[in-house]
């Protein structure tokens, strides 16, 4: 289903929200900002603000030097952009300071950076690093996985959901998991009107055949 529906995580996730020309270590930083820019914040507005962060030179020695004014211009209308400029020097000057301009190589370290949660140091991790340590589990994986019922109870949080798919899930699939259930999210199982019709899954799938109460966002 996903290969006949093309969604925005495929061409701006945060694997294609750098400068292809940049060193690694760049790359990675990069990588790391889109992951920050992005969360509750979509695709295309996540893009777009680290291509603008690019044309002016997305390094982590550009950004800890930068007015903070001037970055929140350039990364409007991302969500709570102002706090997220506040994480991004900070994080930048953590960099600088303690890794040589280079972002953190385990989960734990990512996630002392400002404004770096679990999601982000898995897909970091994955995306940067190219090292599998865990499934990163945004709203869209946290979702489908209850809707599918893929977790032994129902969970509450998107780490519940990361630890009980982890239980079952094979490792060689959780790089791909969450690339393949944030398209499938964005295009067919919605938050607010799943097109339920239209999915594959919809002859086994818990949600789809259950009944809808009046009023529910499907």
């Amino acid at each position: 289903m996903r290969q006949d529906k093309e969604a925005p995580v495929d061409t701006m996730g945060c694997e294609k929200c750098h400068d292809e020309t940049a060193p690694d270590k760049v790359m990675r930083y990069q990588m790391l900002v889109s992951l920050m820019l992005s969360s509750q914040t979509k695709d295309e507005v996540t893009h777009a603000a680290v291509k603008r962060l690019c044309e002016l030179g997305l390094t982590p020695e550009n950004i800890a030097a930068a007015d903070a004014n001037k970055l929140e211009k350039v990364i409007y209308p991302v969500s709570f952009y102002k706090n997220k400029v506040k994480h991004l020097k900070k994080t930048a000057e953590v960099l600088l300071e303690k890794y040589e301009g280079d972002i953190p190589g385990t989960v734990d370290e990512l996630c002392r950076l400002p404004g770096v949660g679990p999601k982000m140091a898995y897909l970091a991790m994955s995306c940067a690093w190219k090292k599998t340590v865990g499934i990163g589990v945004d709203t869209h994986v946290h979702r489908i996985a209850n809707r599918m019922r893929w977790t032994r109870t129902p969970t509450k949080t998107p780490e519940q959901t990361r630890k009980a798919l982890e239980e079952w899930l094979p490792k060689d699939l959780w790089a791909e998991v969450n690339w393949l259930l944030v398209g499938f999210g964005q295009t067919v199982c919605k938050p607010v009107g799943p097109k339920c019709s239209e999915c594959l899954n919809r002859l086994v799938c818990p949600f789809a055949s259950a009944p809808k109460e009046k009023g529910s966002p499907s």
